[in-house]
């Protein structure tokens, strides 16, 4: 696999979520909250989150077990979006503890247990991160 421009978008917004991720959710903790930073930094959040599933639709890989290409990392698509709206649904609901629990989670799953699995040797960036260091 090489890297082409939905690659590269996919890649940016996932590394930026990363980022982002911790800020919108430290924003709301301990006595001294920030409301607006908490926003603009989940929305950022949110936003990368849906371009970061959205673009790995069109991501196949054929040669990790696959089907039609999509590999078992995919299944993260449907669960980001579906978590997604049901973080949303529950802050129009007023159902605070629930949204913080879907988004926390939803960081925990996505973010950091899918970003550890895509460094491992046989996929693309730890390929990418192994060899560069010699260590592939």
């Amino acid at each position: 696999m090489q890297m082409t421009p939905v690659i590269a978008v996919h890649v940016t917004a996932a590394l930026l979520a990363v980022v982002t991720g911790p800020v919108a959710l430290w924003a709301r903790r301990g006595r001294i909250q920030h409301p607006r930073l908490h926003r603009a930094f989940g929305y950022a959040w949110v936003t990368l989150m849906l371009i970061t599933a959205v673009s790995a639709i069109f991501i196949r890989d054929r040669e990790l077990p696959n089907i039609a290409g999509y590999t078992p990392i995919h299944l993260l698509v449907p669960v980001t979006l579906v978590s997604l709206f049901g973080a949303f649904w529950f802050l129009a609901r007023r159902n605070i503890r629930a949204h913080q629990l879907v988004m926390r989670n939803l960081y925990i799953g996505a973010c950091l247990v899918a970003g550890a699995f895509t460094l491992l040797p046989q996929r693309f960036l730890g390929q990418l991160l192994w060899g560069s260091l010699g260590l592939a």
